[in-house]
């Protein structure tokens, strides 16, 4: 059996909150390369679409305020279905092909406007970041046809501002700050 490699340290882990602590030894998140996200890959289809890549995929993830854990502005050449498990509320912000942006609210409450599930179309750019004030989020993403490395593309801030400068504080907050855009050309085959 594969040794577990803590995503972090033992001094994070003392900020940490409780619960989001149990999670992250529960689950054994690592931390996803490029994003930075905790994730744990739960289901990769056997089969396959005729490039050799799984038909669907599914993953749990985790937002933690202390250490930080975000998704950096991303995106996928397919639908990715988000589902809110637990812990605090979470926004997903959503920047589309056509120049418009929407924001999405992840939480319990659906009664409050909050989703539990929310489908966000391909080569959409997007991000997600814990609420101010949250201690954690617990969620989980599918795709079908399945995640690779080879089908998620980061953003540089610099790109994404010229085409959606109303957003340029949430683009500079959420973009990656050392240029990688692709992730290992092994990863998640």
């Amino acid at each position: 059996m594969k040794k577990w490699n803590n995503p972090v340290t033992k001094t994070e882990e003392q900020k940490m909150h409780p619960d989001a602590l149990a999670l992250l030894h529960f689950y054994q998140f690592e931390r996803l390369p490029v994003e930075g996200t905790f994730y744990k890959s739960t289901y990769r289809s056997v089969l396959e679409i005729n490039d050799g890549n799984p038909i669907g995929t599914a993953m749990i993830g985790m937002y933690t305020n202390q250490p930080v854990s975000l998704s950096c502005f991303h995106r996928l050449l397919h639908d990715e279905i988000w589902h809110f498990y637990g812990g605090d509320p979470f926004k997903l912000i959503l920047l589309h092909p056509n120049g418009s942006s929407e924001d999405i609210l992840m939480g319990p409450n659906p009664i409050n406007g909050e989703q539990l599930q929310f489908v966000i179309p391909a080569m959409t750019w997007q991000a997600g970041f814990l609420l101010p004030g949250g201690r954690y989020a617990l969620f989980g993403c599918t795709m079908a046809p399945g995640f690779t490395g080879s089908c998620f593309e980061a953003a540089t801030a610099e790109e994404l501002i010229k085409q959606y400068p109303d957003r340029s504080e949430d683009i500079q907050r959420l973009s990656i700050n050392d240029h990688t855009t692709r992730m290992p050309k092994d990863f998640a085959k």
